[in-house]
């Protein structure tokens, strides 16, 4: 996983804990709820980190690929 890769992941992460956040407490400070969405996302991509399984991708088969499936 390159810089980018990790970036775009970490603005996941940090999205997915900020919608837990809204429901959670409201109509807090979007600043502060903010910052901790991402101190969450941070979190968790260390705890990521700390596992060898990597993310799991779904590859699109080409046309050919899916051609060779029926013989």
């Amino acid at each position: 996983m390159n810089e980018e890769d990790r970036s775009n992941l970490r603005d996941l992460h940090a999205g997915f804990a900020l919608v837990g956040l809204i429901f959670r407490q409201g109509g807090s400070d979007p600043t502060f709820l903010a910052g901790q969405a991402y101190d969450i996302a941070d979190a968790m991509q260390n705890e990521r980190d700390q596992h060898s399984v990597g993310i799991v991708s779904i590859k699109r088969q080409t046309k050919k690929e899916k051609a060779n499936e029926t013989q």
